[in-house]
């Protein structure tokens, strides 16, 4: 588990870092892999504003994963075709799901197995890279739908009590996330004009460090 300190610590933090100069004073074998540095005051916020990664430590980082076309009765290489039956039983969205919304948790659900095949879990994430392209006849990428189905994955614990932040889904009323996960990454989410994928609305990569003694 990764720990979180205020802005203060991670000025000593970073200091910390640069002063490491030798084997000697690598991170020892059952510290933290890496400190998220999240801005003070927030008890549950989405992302991190950076991050620390202790010395030696080892990193995955994965290629970028979109969501699987999962659902066959939909045209080969349209945004529908990318949703999630599993999630959406015969690809019905609920009240106020976005396409973008719906990809985002397929692609999610992609980097989580991706992690596993790894030994890794979306905990072990310290950075994210997001690619949204428009959904057709928008002309914006769908950044609340996106971050909608973020929360499903990430950042859904309160750091003060420790407690599950309920999550909405489309316009239904917030209720228990996907996944469980207080990590808070570092990340970028930015739209792009196309995806390497006919149909993706949702492109990830993410960083994640292996925990410690591993």
């Amino acid at each position: 588990m990764k720990r979180t300190i205020s802005l203060a610590a991670a000025a000593l933090a970073a200091l910390a870092l640069t002063a490491c100069t030798s084997d000697t004073e690598a991170a020892a074998p059952d510290a933290a892999p890496s400190t998220s540095i999240l801005e003070a005051g927030q008890a549950n916020p989405m992302i991190a504003q950076g991050v620390v990664i202790a010395t030696g430590v080892a990193i995955y980082k994965s290629s970028g994963l979109g969501p699987a076309a999962a659902n066959k009765a939909a045209p080969a290489g349209s945004p529908e075709s990318f949703i999630d039956t599993t999630q959406f039983p015969d690809a019905k969205l609920s009240p106020g799901v976005t396409i973008t919304e719906a990809q985002g948790m397929a692609a999610l659900a992609a980097i989580k197995e991706n992690l596993e095949a790894q030994g890794l879990t979306l905990d072990d994430v310290i950075t994210m890279r997001v690619f949204l392209d428009n959904a057709p006849g928008t002309d914006r990428a769908d950044y609340a739908g996106w971050n909608r189905a973020y929360r499903q994955y990430f950042a859904n614990t309160n750091l003060d009590t420790g407690d599950t932040e309920l999550v909405p889904l489309g316009t239904a009323a917030p209720a228990a996330p996907l996944v469980r996960n207080p990590a808070r990454p570092s990340r970028f989410a930015l739209e792009v004009a196309s995806l390497p994928v006919p149909g993706w609305l949702v492109e990830i990569e993410v960083d994640a460090v292996y925990p410690a003694g591993e």
